[in-house]
């Protein structure tokens, strides 16, 4: 089951610039102290009991996509999610729903059943104006602890719109106790944060909440997003920093966002990889809906160091990495 959980009070009503600074403040704390240990005897990382947040599988020969759909991927089986996590040496997976797949979760149940629940929990899509009582339990049943609003995919910039979608969604969840994880752009997190923190359900932002890290920590919507962090009313999923930045390195600056987030409040934070790391951008825009896509080519075990980096604290790390994806997930 999860757990709303509100054992982390506001310390405050109103986050304005000052607030800010002494965040950003702590996070330059935290590179002195990352860089001060990094000769410190090692500890077993990723610690047991890791989770990755965020991964899909796509295995269309058995489950074919939805039409229409915004872009074909290719094929990322559950074969080769355990290969990876097994690489990675992850203990836990999230699997998300893709958008290629609409609201039929077959594939999502499948790899959920393969992968077994000591392993496994996912978050589906839903219709919330017409899924049937029963279906809900079936999914849930299934290991399902989720639902996801995936306003991102289709350009939705509209308060209002994403206002009703996520609304519609909590009220139709609640009842049954699952989570609503929200993919939007941060500038909607302002006009959202109401509907956020008035929700009974944990809600769950993808993707450094939809930040753009090269606008820095004054961008819309970040305010509005630590204020929201501080309550405890959200989670947010460091993952795929290369949808926040261009940067695919060392993502600099992707690098002082984590690490304002991580000093805000570490409780509220869950690491993903985005496996197998569909693509997105102009490229999708220039090529044809049934043309494959390829997944990018992305080091995992260097984005997993980087968190670890970022971090500079072994406590934190393992809340991030263990202890928050476990309460949040039911792990």
């Amino acid at each position: 089951m999860i757990v709303q959980d509100s054992r982390h009070p506001s310390r405050r009503d109103l986050l304005g610039e000052a607030a800010v600074l002494a965040i950003s403040t702590a996070a330059a704390a935290m590179t002195t102290r990352a860089q001060a240990t990094e000769s410190s005897p090692k500890l077993q990382f990723p610690p047991a009991g890791a989770t990755d947040c965020h991964v899909h599988v796509f295995e269309p020969g058995r489950f074919p996509y939805a039409e229409p759909r915004t872009y074909t991927p290719g094929t990322a089986s559950v074969e080769q999610l355990q290969s990876f996590r097994r690489g990675l040496e992850i203990d836990r997976l999230v699997l998300v729903q893709p958008s290629v797949y609409g609201d039929d979760n077959r594939c999502l149940l499948n790899a959920l059943r393969e992968l077994g629940s000591d392993v496994a929990r996912g978050v589906a899509v839903i219709d919330p104006t017409g899924i049937a009582d029963a279906d809900l339990r079936t999914l849930k049943q299934g290991g399902v602890v989720g639902v996801r609003v995936n306003l991102n995919v289709k350009g939705e910039d509209r308060a209002t719109a994403a206002i009703a979608a996520v609304s519609k969604a909590i009220s139709r969840v609640a009842p049954v106790e699952l989570a609503v994880q929200v993919y939007v752009d941060l500038p909607l997190v302002e006009s959202l944060a109401e509907t956020f923190a008035a929700s009974p359900v944990p809600v769950i932002l993808d993707h450094y909440a939809g930040a753009d890290a090269a606008r820095g920590l004054e961008q819309p919507g970040f305010a509005a997003l630590l204020r929201l962090l501080d309550t405890g009313k959200v989670w947010i999923k460091l993952s795929a920093p290369y949808r926040a930045s261009r940067r695919t390195t060392d993502y600099d600056e992707v690098a002082l966002l984590a690490r304002t987030l991580i000093a805000a409040n570490p409780d509220r934070l869950v690491w993903a990889s985005d496996w197998p790391h569909t693509g997105g951008g102009a490229e999708r825009r220039e090529r044809k809906p049934g043309e494959i896509e390829p997944f990018r080519p992305v080091d995992d075990a260097h984005l997993l160091s980087l968190l670890s980096s970022w971090t500079g604290d072994a406590t934190a790390l393992r809340k991030i990495l263990v202890d928050n994806p476990a309460r949040l997930y039911g792990f």
